[in-house]
């Protein structure tokens, strides 16, 4: 779980850097070079969706898997299952706005 762990984080960051360097690029990129900007931006907003979505996935996993083997103690692992579900969904739309800002910006 901590070598999952890991991997999105390694993913998120490496997906947001893309952003800042795309967006970089966009504003000082001359009409040749905005191409690139535009496909790091692409290829960040991909990283990002990819490892948010893994990350939300593999959460719900461990839920349901818990929720089965206790199944008394559902509701204390759905309220335990809610606050990192909403951060991880939140990092995960920020960094896809920051994708969005390096295109448009």
């Amino acid at each position: 779980m901590l070598r999952i762990r890991a991997i999105i984080l390694g993913v998120l960051t490496v997906a947001v850097s893309m952003a800042a360097e795309a967006s970089e690029a966009v504003q000082v990129a001359t009409a040749a070079s905005k191409g690139s900007g535009l496909l790091g931006a692409s290829i960040g907003a991909g990283l990002v969706v990819l490892g948010a979505g893994l990350g939300i996935g593999l959460l719900a996993f461990a839920a349901a898997n818990a929720t089965a083997r206790q199944p008394e103690a559902a509701a204390d692992i759905r309220a335990t299952v809610n606050l990192p579900l909403f951060l991880l969904e939140g990092v995960g739309i920020i960094a896809l706005v920051v994708c969005i800002l390096a295109v448009v910006l």
